[in-house]
């Protein structure tokens, strides 16, 4: 079985791949160990806080923080740690955080829709959620690592085409440090 971290950013018809981590309704954050081939429960969230949507990870990409590009899943459904979803990008709620050295570093999101979702209608960008979606969708950013020493800032909401750049950056690094590992 192939590792979930290895596959594909883009399908075949450039549709984004997700893999689901934690699905929404979830009160811990689940991350996807690749050493193991499973998931852990890296932390739980803040009490009466649960994911409002599936959170995940871009496959095959890493962003500036190391890890693969984080991406949060706009559909009314749950799904399984595990589950890739193909889906539209929608656009990229940037953000800062405090890293491990204490300097601050950015850990921006995609936000995207799964291709078969058409509940919201035929939505092409973040900014024609509903206002009052997207700042709930800020402030569920900023509780979520209340408690981490992170302290979050939010830079703003960008285009789908930002969140292009930052999957096809996150792919060249995957590819670089998998050419690193390779003896």
């Amino acid at each position: 079985m192939a590792d979930l971290a290895d596959l594909q950013p883009f399908g075949a018809h450039g549709e984004i791949h997700v893999v689901v981590e934690s699905p929404r309704g979830s009160t811990v954050k689940l991350k996807y160990e690749p050493r193991l081939g499973a998931f852990s429960v890296a932390r739980s969230l803040p009490i009466g806080l649960v994911y409002p949507f599936d959170w995940g990870f871009i496959p095959g990409t890493v962003a500036a923080d190391g890890d693969p590009v984080d991406a949060l899943v706009v559909h009314d459904s749950a799904t399984f740690p595990g589950v890739i979803l193909p889906c539209n990008l929608l656009g990229v709620v940037e953000l800062s955080q405090r890293g491990d050295d204490g300097e601050r570093q950015r850990n921006d999101r995609i936000i995207a829709m799964p291709i078969w979702h058409d509940r919201l209608g035929e939505l092409e960008r973040a900014t024609q959620l509903p206002a009052r979606l997207r700042k709930e969708i800020e402030q569920f950013f900023l509780d979520a690592t209340f408690l981490t020493g992170k302290k979050p800032r939010i830079v703003g909401w960008r285009a789908p085409k930002k969140g292009h750049s930052i999957i096809k950056d996150g792919q060249k690094s995957y590819r670089h440090r998998q050419e690193a590992q390779t003896p």
